[in-house]
């Protein structure tokens, strides 16, 4: 099979990840660009971070139509983010690549794992007096989940540092921390953690600008052209599929990815 081939069917599958589940996808694209395409672990988180910024962006704009996109909870989570996406960034090239595998193999579990355990707010169901799922969606917490500072901080902290470290967007992240922290509703949370990543991806970028020599583009372009078609269908299927059972059949992905990698590392 061509590389090229090969690059629209892997960013195919990564967009409909991110357009499907609102984060996930970069988890799949590192792996492949790493084990599909030949780029070397620094090389395939940057290029992730390309793809995966320029993707969200077009996703983004499709939730920011349909109204699931709350700009100011965004905008302040993803500030926490900024100085550890771009601290990680910078020490991600001198990280040993057997050591970047692994701790990226590692979140990937974790991704995994988190998509395989029912949310609180699904297990508590609707808030008493909170709008209907599909009712507007007011900017900020839910009456019965206080804001704390401290923990918006830390959680927007934790997900720029991974961005920045591993090439992730962190949607797998985000979208729990943004419902738990902040009480978004689902749907909602889905839109603003696609702010979250573009913020989090280009302030990880740019330090990053001493590890974009080696990257073929040639493969890059097709593959960004390829997620960004398939986070339109993401979108578009997620109406369609139950959103469990779609998330259930990505965390099992997800889990032989984590363990293969895991296991090319140490072998």
């Amino acid at each position: 099979m061509s590389v090229l081939i090969l690059a629209l069917v892997a960013g195919a599958v990564v967009g409909l990840a991110l357009g499907g589940l609102g984060g996930g996808g970069s988890v799949l694209a590192v792996p492949a660009l790493i084990y599909l395409l030949g780029f070397t672990p620094v090389a395939a988180t940057t290029a992730s971070l390309i793809i995966v910024t320029l993707t969200s962006i077009s996703s983004l704009a499709a939730h920011a139509r349909d109204g699931n996109v709350r700009w100011r909870s965004g905008l302040l989570f993803a500030a926490a983010g900024i100085g550890p996406a771009m601290l990680g960034g910078l020490a991600a090239g001198h990280i040993p690549a057997t050591a970047l595998t692994i701790a990226f193999s590692v979140i990937a579990a974790l991704a995994a794992r988190r998509m395989l355990r029912p949310s609180r707010r699904a297990q508590e169901g609707p808030v008493q007096g909170g709008p209907a799922e599909d009712g507007p969606v007011h900017d900020g917490p839910a009456q019965d989940r206080p804001v704390r500072p401290p923990r918006v901080a830390g959680s927007g902290a934790g997900l720029g540092a991974v961005t920045g470290v591993l090439g992730v967007g962190g949607g797998f992240l985000a979208v729990p921390a943004l419902v738990g922290v902040l009480g978004l509703r689902m749907k909602t949370a889905v839109g603003t953690s696609l702010l979250v990543i573009v913020i989090n991806s280009l302030a990880a970028l740019a330090t990053r600008t001493g590890t974009a020599d080696g990257l073929d583009w040639a493969v890059i372009a097709p593959f960004t052209a390829a997620a960004i078609l398939g986070a339109w269908d993401g979108k578009r299927l997620a109406t369609k599929i139950s959103g469990n059972r779609l998330q259930r059949v990505f965390a099992y992905v997800l889990l032989a990815v984590a363990a293969c990698m895991l296991l090319d590392s140490l072998i």
